[in-house]
């Protein structure tokens, strides 16, 4: 199991996101928004995104901070062939970084996006690496 985020797992162009943001299915949590689109092949690709109206430019960068965290977590685990955007909202912001990873967590469930052998909202997965 790879646990990086490397830049061959993140949506880079600005025309990916948007592609995202304009045809993707959605989903909320309590701190963070779900867009997704599925593909017909290739490996998973996510990437992060805080609103500016939400906040000022350093909680925004703490935000997409815990945000890309909880991604690099779950990478590993989602199915090959979607594109995803995790969006913070609002509430999310004073979140720490366990509660963003377990309703993203939780999302990602609720839609379908995760393998069948993912081993549960377990924080501490990526220091076992097996």
């Amino acid at each position: 199991m790879d646990f990086g985020f490397s830049s061959a797992a993140r949506l880079k162009k600005g025309w990916q996101f948007d592609f995202v943001f304009r045809t993707g299915r959605r989903d909320s949590g309590a701190l963070v928004r779900l867009l997704y689109v599925t593909n017909a092949e290739g490996p998973a690709l996510a990437g992060v995104a805080v609103g500016k109206k939400i906040a000022c430019g350093a909680q925004r960068v703490r935000g997409r901070r815990v945000l890309r965290e909880a991604v690099r977590r779950l990478l590993p685990w989602t199915r090959d062939g979607v594109w995803i955007v995790a969006s913070l909202r609002a509430s999310g912001l004073e979140a720490n970084a366990r509660d963003v990873y377990s309703d993203l967590a939780a999302c990602m469930k609720r839609r379908g996006l995760l393998a069948k052998d993912w081993p549960g909202a377990d924080w501490s997965v990526d220091s076992r690496r097996g």
